[in-house]
């Protein structure tokens, strides 16, 4: 085919030059450190970064939402080098319908367009493994197609080699963080975001921990117009919740009030969490004009925790709540923090006590006052940066990575919406008479309703 006629190909041919670049970029500043680091030199890590967050803007790939994540978790990378990552986009080129005709042919047969009464040419939304199509069934329904990218399995791995790159260069930088740990919990879930049958499961367990409550929607999944591939969903309309920003503060506390159940009500009961909570993967659905819930949407990004690591969560926040340090510190035993001296649980303790802070205080507050979403963590992480410099590296465990992600995201929504809550109650009822063997058997249940497998292996 003419080189004009197959645009989309051309893209993601040049997609693979584009990572040449990186590693060259990569390779060079690699050498900078070494020459640095043999001569006592000091390394200009602005202008690396800066160099670096160039040549990775171009790639717009998954790549892009792991760097992002990083820049959530203290002296995961340089300062200076989350400050650049976060202020790129993760989204891809858009398919041309061309190209979204083989894919789909390619995911149901040649006659896939028979299969539904319309379906639109345009993407509805992009993202950073695939695009959504909205169409509709013969049976009138409104429907989200989600089709992924080609060769998105090839892309996913070169960017995990440039993720490997850029943590081994960190690791020459003397490092407050040891990111090997980081580095398998990236891989393996960014891995199975590709699977979207994986994610139409998820979907189903997300149907069952939610069942009855009407102020969560979750889509429905039409296996029969589903691979691994392309995932076909119930389309839930909805507004972006930055449309209510400006709404009253009832209304903007409902909201936030059905975020944080969205969120924790899975995790302290089911051991699972929504792992990638940004503004995208939420929608505002209403009655008569007023917001009446959230849509949840987005399910490749999902962790499943054994249920010890939840027991440690709540262990923790009750040893911070009555000040027991023997309990704070067998809570981060069992994440999985090992050699913990008295310093290092000191400084592990700004940032239990940053994430949990407004669950401690009885009293209807806002998640953190005077700060902004953007900078929401930014202060705590250089300070924890800044201490464990003097005694790192400290071995991050890999369940921690997400779950200290998601609460960063959720905290930035809250932040965007001026939600003014009791943190304290709501999650106190969250937790009420936790156990984590219950924990385990509902987890099972949950697993089984889904057809996934067991979570024995889910650390």
């Amino acid at each position: 085919m003419a080189p004009s006629k197959d645009r989309e190909s051309n893209r993601f041919s040049a997609r693979m030059g584009r990572y040449a670049k990186v590693g060259t970029n990569m390779g060079g500043i690699a050498a900078k450190v070494a020459g640095a680091r043999l001569f006592g030199m000091e390394l200009d890590n602005a202008k690396n970064a800066a160099e670096l967050a160039a040549a990775l803007g171009g790639l717009k790939g998954p790549l892009m939402k792991v760097a992002q994540l990083l820049s959530t978790i203290p002296d995961a990378l340089p300062p200076e080098y989350t400050t650049e990552l976060a202020k790129l986009q993760a989204s891809a080129p858009p398919m041309g319908w061309a190209f979204v005709k083989r894919r789909m042919r390619a995911e149901l047969g040649a006659d896939w367009q028979n299969r539904f009464a319309e379906f639109g040419r345009e993407p509805a939304a992009a993202a950073s493994l695939g695009q959504v199509h909205r169409a509709v069934g013969h049976d009138g329904k409104v429907l989200a197609c989600k089709l992924q990218y080609p060769d998105m399995a090839s892309a996913v791995e070169a960017d995990l080699s440039q993720l490997e790159m850029l943590f081994s260069l960190h690791r020459r930088m003397s490092p407050a963080i040891d990111t090997r740990e980081i580095a398998k919990e990236i891989s393996a879930r960014v891995r199975e975001e590709l699977d979207y049958a994986r994610e139409a499961a998820h979907i189903a367990m997300y149907r069952h921990i939610l069942a009855g409550y009407g102020r969560i929607r979750v889509p429905e999944v039409v296996d029969d117009l589903s691979t691994g591939r392309l995932l076909t969903m119930g389309w839930l309309e909805g507004r972006p919740l930055l449309d209510f920003k400006g709404h009253g503060q009832e209304e903007r506390n409902l909201l936030a009030k059905t975020m944080f159940h969205a969120w924790w009500h899975p995790f302290s009961h089911f051991g699972v969490i929504h792992g990638d909570p940004h503004l995208g993967n939420y929608t505002v659905f209403e009655n008569a004009d007023t917001p009446a819930g959230i849509n949840l949407l987005d399910y490749g990004c999902i962790r499943i925790f054994p249920e010890a690591f939840v027991e440690g969560v709540v262990n923790l926040y009750r040893g911070l709540l009555e000040e027991d340090n023997d309990r704070v510190v067998a809570a981060y035993e069992h994440w999985g923090f090992k050699n913990l001296t008295k310093e290092v649980v000191e400084i592990l303790n700004i940032w239990a006590r940053f994430i949990y802070g407004p669950l401690l205080t009885d009293r209807v507050r806002s998640i953190a006052d005077g700060v902004s979403a953007a900078e929401y963590g930014r202060k705590e992480a250089f300070r924890v940066h800044t201490a464990l410099k003097k005694l790192g590296p400290v071995t991050v465990p890999q369940e921690f990575v997400f779950m200290d992600r998601a609460a960063i995201g959720l905290g930035g929504v809250f932040l965007h919406l001026r939600a003014e809550l009791n943190f304290y109650r709501l999650f106190n009822e969250q937790i009420d008479g936790f156990d984590a063997a219950t924990v385990r058997k509902r987890q099972d249940e949950a697993l089984r309703a889904a057809d996934l497998a067991p979570a024995s292996n889910a650390a």
